[in-house]
């Protein structure tokens, strides 16, 4: 009777040495292809690519064998095989899901670092950023409940009930329909964002009147950085149901408008070669649009309107308020008759004081 159990201790132990040989063997291989896979420049993955997957790869070993019966009859615990089964499968689904995940970030990371969004001209990077954020957000969350599924279904007593109540869902099915309308709207807002780009990570939008920068796009929300350095959270539908202006839709270049109110003798011409010299004495200026018009006209002023262009929406306001100061300057010191004046008012405050005196 010893002499079976030692011939079964001693077949399992050879059966578990070659499984943990061969699992190491595969690690090991994994490893090395991962690594030269980061040295040639065709592939460069991250170096740190194989750290990433290095801990869920070795759950997978484990999972495996957990399932062998050669380890349950090592330590003599063939009564737990259920819980040893039961076990593994947990365990391979929660390591398979981790290692899906690792592999999207993985991609993420080498698609994103061709594309640097900290350039002046970053659209073409902001789109890209854009989609894989959301993309990948989107199936880690499809991962996961994947996984959550999976691993309730492994249970006999749990698959029995769902399948009952998917048997017997009728109104309720519909209720829960109704109910969770509004979560798979918003869920399909974020893919629809992902997909058409309406918004842009780093996009300057105005949004219910705030003027900010995107900060970040979720599959529920999207993060408003306002310039005064609030934080506008706003739900994604909003960006596909209702209009907003975005500023760096296509282009990140934009321009600057600046309006004066003057009285009617004032010298066009001369503001005109005022604005083309302030504007060619500053960095601020992209050399595109230097324009002044006059739009509107008063019975007691004349409305002139500026237009000049910068690269960026952060440079065309600090352009706009140089312009605007500057001109106003211009008037003050050459022509100060030429700035709009209520004379009206004016001549009633004198017929008062005569009145009072």
């Amino acid at each position: 009777m010893e002499s079976f159990y030692d011939n079964v201790s001693k077949e399992s132990l050879i059966y578990l040495g070659i499984a943990l040989l061969v699992l190491i063997i595969l690690y090991w291989g994994t490893s090395l292809i991962l690594k030269r896979l980061g040295k040639n420049p065709k592939y460069l993955l991250p170096k740190s690519a194989f750290k990433k997957l290095a801990f869920p790869l070795v759950l997978i070993f484990v999972s495996v064998l957990l399932r062998m019966n050669a380890l349950r009859d090592l330590l003599n615990l063939e009564e737990a095989g259920y819980w040893f089964k039961k076990a593994s499968t947990i365990l391979f689904i929660f390591a398979m899901a981790w290692v899906m995940i690792a592999l999207i970030k993985i991609v993420k990371k080498v698609v994103i670092k061709n594309y640097d969004i900290g350039v002046e001209d970053n659209l073409k990077a902001r789109k890209v950023y854009t989609q894989f954020t959301i993309l990948e957000r989107i199936f880690i969350f499809i991962i996961i409940l994947l996984g959550v599924g999976f691993t309730l279904m492994s249970f006999e007593e749990i698959r029995e009930v769902g399948i009952s109540i998917f048997a017997s869902a009728g109104v309720a099915g519909i209720i829960i329909g109704f109910s969770a309308q509004q979560f798979i709207g918003t869920i399909l807002a974020g893919i629809q964002i992902a997909i058409a780009q309406p918004i842009k990570l780093d996009d300057v939008v105005i949004v219910e009147g705030e003027w900010g920068r995107i900060e970040e796009i979720t599959l529920t929300y999207v993060v408003v950085s306002i310039w005064d350095k609030r934080r506008l959270i706003v739900p994604t539908p909003y960006f596909i149901n209702q209009p907003f202006q975005n500023w760096t839709k296509t282009s990140s270049d934009l321009m600057g408008t600046i309006f004066l109110y003057v009285d009617y003798n004032v010298p066009f011409d001369k503001i005109r070669e005022e604005q083309t010299r302030i504007l060619n004495d500053t960095d601020l200026w992209d050399g595109k649009v230097d324009v002044v018009q006059v739009t509107d006209t008063k019975p007691n002023y004349v409305e002139i309107r500026s237009l000049v262009s910068a690269k960026d929406s952060p440079t065309a306001w600090d352009l706009r308020v140089l312009v605007r100061e500057k001109l106003i300057v211009f008037l003050q010191q050459n022509y100060p008759e030429s700035i709009a004046r209520t004379t009206r008012l004016t001549v009633e405050h004198k017929d008062n004081q005569q009145n009072n005196a």
